[in-house]
């Protein structure tokens, strides 16, 4: 299982599954991450955290503790 945590600035990745429960995954889903939507992955911070994304056409950034919660393909 690969997590957004995991991948690498200039990627393309596309959501499999969001775990969590609760706030956390309905906070995620609103701002767009649902499974099947493609993210391209803009920069991700020196230490990890958070990475920037862009999705459905704006700039997200997601924190490394949230990123860890998606699965990607």
């Amino acid at each position: 299982m690969k997590t957004l945590k995991e991948a690498r600035p200039g990627e393309t990745v596309r959501i499999l599954k969001i775990h969590g429960e609760g706030a956390l995954r309905r906070r995620i889903m609103d701002m767009g991450v649902t499974k099947g939507t493609e993210l391209y992955i803009r920069k991700v911070a020196p230490l990890g955290d958070p990475v920037e994304v862009t999705v459905r056409g704006y700039e997200l950034s997601i924190r490394r503790g949230d990123a860890q919660s998606i699965e990607i393909e």
